[in-house]
C-alpha cells in the first residue's frame, strides 16, 4: 500500500523524492512543512488521521519533498538562489510529479494539492499555476508571504512562484480555468498562527472571481500537527 522513490531533478539539481500511500481514490498531492520530507506526515500522525479514507478508497495520498521550502527555512544559499528554486520547484512538481502520479494511476485525473504552512502555499501555488492539472487545493495554517525569509528582495521568480503576486495579472484561459476550481483556506488563532494571512490569499483570489472560503477554526487552534489531524480529514471528505 506503500511505496517510495527517488531521482535526481535536473530543473532543481537536486535528488527529489516521493512517496505514495494507497491503492485507488482521487489523487491527493500533500505538500510538506518547511524542512519536510515525503514521509513527514506519516512520521506526525496526519496520515493516521486520514486512514479512512485511504482503506475506502476515496483518496490516494501521494508526497514528495519541500526542496524549496527547506531552501527557505535554512536559508541556503543567496535570496535570488532561494526565488530561483522556489520557481523550478513548482516546476518539478508540475513535470516530475504530476507524470509519476499519471503513471501510477494509469492514466490522467485532476489531482487535489493539500498541505500546511509552507506547503498551503505550495498547494495553492500549484493549483493556481496550473489549474487544468489540479482541481482544488486545502491550505491548512498558510504561511503566503514568503519575502520576509528572502532578507525582503524580490525578483521574477518569485512572482511566477507567489499568488499574492500572480494572480491579480491572471487572465485568458488559465484564469477561466481556475474560476472553476476551489481553495479552502483553514486556520487557527492559537499560537503562531496568523489567520490574516489566509485573508490575504482569500482576497486575492475573491478580486479575480475564483472561488474560495476562509475557515476560522478559533484560538484554541495552534500552528502544529493535532491542527492539521483534524482539518485535513474533514476538508478531504468535502472536496474527494
Amino acid at each position: 500500500m506503500k511505496a517510495t522513490e527517488q531521482w535526481f531533478s535536473e530543473r532543481m539539481q537536486k535528488p527529489f523524492a516521493m512517496a505514495r500511500w494507497g491503492h485507488y481514490g482521487r489523487p491527493v498531492l500533500l505538500f510538506p512543512t518547511a524542512g519536510g520530507d515525503p514521509e513527514e506526515a506519516e512520521r506526525n500522525r496526519l496520515l493516521e488521521a486520514c486512514w479512512d479514507l485511504v482503506e475506502e478508497g476515496r483518496v490516494k495520498i501521494y508526497s514528495c519533498d519541500s526542496t524549496a521550502g527547506r531552501a527557505l527555512a535554512t536559508g541556503e544559499g543567496t535570496p535570488a538562489y532561494r526565488m530561483w528554486l522556489l520557481n523550478q520547484y513548482h516546476k518539478a512538481v508540475a513535470e516530475e510529479i504530476v507524470p509519476a502520479i499519471y503513471a501510477d494511476l494509469g492514466g490522467r485525473q485532476r489531482i487535489v494539492t493539500a498541505g500546511s504552512s509552507i506547503g498551503a502555499f505550495n498547494s495553492v501555488a500549484l493549483l493556481c499555476r496550473y489549474p487544468d492539472v489540479f482541481e482544488a487545493a486545502i491550505a491548512m495554517s498558510g504561511t503566503f508571504r514568503l519575502e520576509q525569509w528572502l532578507d525582503w528582495q524580490f525578483s521574477d521568480d518569485l512572482y511566477f512562484a507567489s499568488p499574492l503576486h500572480f494572480v491579480p495579472g491572471l487572465q485568458g484561459p488559465q484564469l477561466d480555468t481556475l474560476r472553476q476550481r476551489f481553495v479552502v483556506l483553514a486556520s487557527g488563532e492559537g499560537a503562531h498562527e496568523s489567520i490574516g494571512e489566509s485573508w490575504a490569499m482569500a482576497e486575492a483570489l475573491g478580486a479575480k472571481g475564483i472561488p474560495n472560503r476562509v475557515d476560522n477554526w478559533g484560538p484554541e487552534y495552534i500552528h502544529d500537527w493535532p491542527t492539521w489531524w483534524e482539518m485535513l480529514p474533514q476538508y478531504l471528505r468535502e472536496v474527494c
